[in-house]
């Protein structure tokens, strides 16, 4: 039976970590905007991803993005996200876009995903939100 993301402060701080790791080999020469995403599958593995930049902007690529077609080359379409994480190089708000929220969705229905939150009383704080209030009445064929 496949592993439920424990909602655990450890976990979210191992998932921070990996995804700290990942911004550092971010693409990002035209933002300057670093981001890294790391997800954990409902079986208990991480993956990892970073922002991919590109001239022709539009071909640009998404840290979330990335980890979870990182986790899909590896595991295969059957592969379900327990969790993930977000964090960029300015400490700044940075909740998944929507097209990330909706590969997300794809990958992972019951994911639980955590990111830096705005400023609440002067100070940041991680928000740790289920993607379905991230992305109510997400799209899904299944």
């Amino acid at each position: 039976m496949p592993k439920r993301e424990p909602r655990s402060d450890e976990t979210r701080d191992k998932l921070l970590a990996a995804a700290r790791a990942a911004m550092r080999n971010a693409h990002a020469p035209y933002s300057n905007f670093k981001v890294g995403a790391a997800l954990l599958t409902t079986t208990g593995e991480i993956f990892a991803g970073c922002n991919v930049e590109n001239a022709s902007y539009g071909m640009t690529n998404c840290a979330e993005r990335t980890a979870i077609f990182s986790a899909v080359a590896s595991l295969g379409p059957k592969m379900e996200i327990a969790a993930i994480a977000i964090v960029n190089d300015h400490n700044a708000p940075c909740a998944p876009c929507g097209a990330c929220r909706q590969v997300i969705y794809e990958f992972g229905p019951k994911a639980v995903v955590h990111f830096l939150g705005a400023k609440f009383l002067g100070r940041k704080s991680w928000k740790t939100m289920p993607i379905t209030e991230l992305l109510p009445e997400g799209f899904r064929l299944k």
